[in-house]
């Protein structure tokens, strides 16, 4: 990427949303064009086409299957995260009956699902990491499905998987170990970090990828009751037909991750600490949710006293700054976040957060317009609730 930073509708702008979607990167754009021009035929289809558009399907299986540390026969193709999480803790409740059971701090793909379910909501701590006491006490011969995120999606903090799969294997072993890999698949190792869990779920367009298409990681001997009925596809766990140029773009998009993900974390990490550490050093009564140090690298997270998050965000993009509040899914939304609530943030600084999240994409121009920006937003804000 240039220094020179992007351009929205004409203008200059400093895109840190990253958590929320990433721009498509080249690859996988490249790859998915023959898709749309010259192999689009239904992969179950018996002619030439058809089994050229499944053979790019199988090939896309190999590469996910290595960076998310399964066999090619473990991954079913999704459409997105929120279908994967769905799949994951509804479709092995259906199979297996029992109790569900989540950290507080899920995203509202997992933790919805859970509470519909009648299942058991456990505890963080301060810092956002789940509180093992609370753990233990939900687990018991009725759990059948245990979800853990292993980076969350507001505050980017990451989770001891290992810690929690030993708890659930000891306490429960009857469960299977769900986790939400949707935030982390751009910074972490998940093959290796979510090799303790049965089930793992991501979504491409977080990484570069397209929107509309994901995986999820079911391992050998993982029973799931299928959410939809109708085809065989994805051995009968997601039938319809596949999103080949989806799929193909995911892949893409996964390999290039491998590839440039330790360099990029490094990055982007100076950048995220540099603009992190502006903004602290530039509003007062501003605090930083979470220990940055185990968060992952594109992620800062600020909640400003005095300051409405809606309104700010109207500011940011006023000026050309674009983020967000928390998840996207729940931007807009007049209850401050649940993430905050349960790391037990009042209601009045929690209504004032602010999730700046950067990207393969993101430069040292957009760290500057931010730092140029979000201070005056702030004190403007603040001057006008003075007044």
């Amino acid at each position: 990427m240039s220094d020179a930073g992007v351009e929205f509708l004409g203008a200059p702008i400093a895109y840190l949303d990253n958590a929320a979607s990433t721009p498509l990167c080249p690859e996988a754009i490249e790859a998915m064009s023959p898709l749309h021009r010259e192999v689009y035929a239904n992969p179950t289809g018996a002619h030439r086409m058809a089994r050229d558009t499944r053979r790019l399907i199988d090939d896309a299986r190999d590469v996910m299957a290595e960076a998310l540390g399964s066999a090619p026969g473990e991954i079913v193709f999704t459409g997105g995260g929120t279908e994967g999480d769905n799949l994951a803790v509804v479709g092995r409740q259906m199979q297996a009956g029992g109790v569900a059971v989540c950290s507080a701090i899920e995203h509202h793909a997992v933790l919805a699902p859970v509470e519909r379910l009648g299942g058991r909501v456990v505890a963080v701590d301060a810092s956002g990491v789940i509180d093992f006491d609370a753990l233990a006490a939900a687990l018991d011969g009725d759990a059948t499905v245990v979800s853990v995120m292993l980076a969350n999606n507001e505050t980017g903090m990451v989770q001891p998987l290992e810690e929690v799969a030993e708890a659930v294997r000891a306490a429960a072993p009857q469960a299977v170990l769900h986790t939400d890999a949707v935030q982390a698949f751009a910074w972490l190792d998940v093959a290796a970090l979510a090799a303790c869990a049965d089930l793992v779920s991501v979504s491409a367009h977080k990484f570069g990828g397209p929107k509309g298409v994901g995986a999820l990681v079911v391992r050998e001997g993982v029973e799931l009751w299928p959410l939809l009925l109708g085809g065989g596809q994805e051995r009968g766990l997601r039938p319809g037909t596949h999103n080949a140029s989806g799929i193909v773009g995911m892949a893409a998009a996964a390999e290039v991750v491998l590839k440039s993900r330790a360099e990029q974390a490094v990055r982007l990490a100076g950048l995220r600490d540099r603009l992190a550490d502006g903004v602290l050093g530039a509003v007062e009564n501003t605090v930083e949710t979470g220990d940055r140090s185990g968060k992952v690298a594109g992620s800062a997270h600020l909640c400003f006293e005095g300051v409405e998050s809606e309104a700010l965000l109207f500011l940011l993009e006023d000026a050309g700054v674009y983020a967000s509040a928390a998840s996207s899914c729940s931007s807009g939304a007049q209850d401050p976040s649940h993430v905050l609530a349960a790391m037990g943030y009042d209601r009045a600084l929690a209504g004032g957060a602010l999730r700046l999240s950067l990207g393969y994409q993101t430069t040292d121009a957009d760290v500057d317009r931010a730092l140029a920006v979000i201070p005056g937003a702030v004190a403007r804000l603040r001057d006008f609730g003075a007044g």
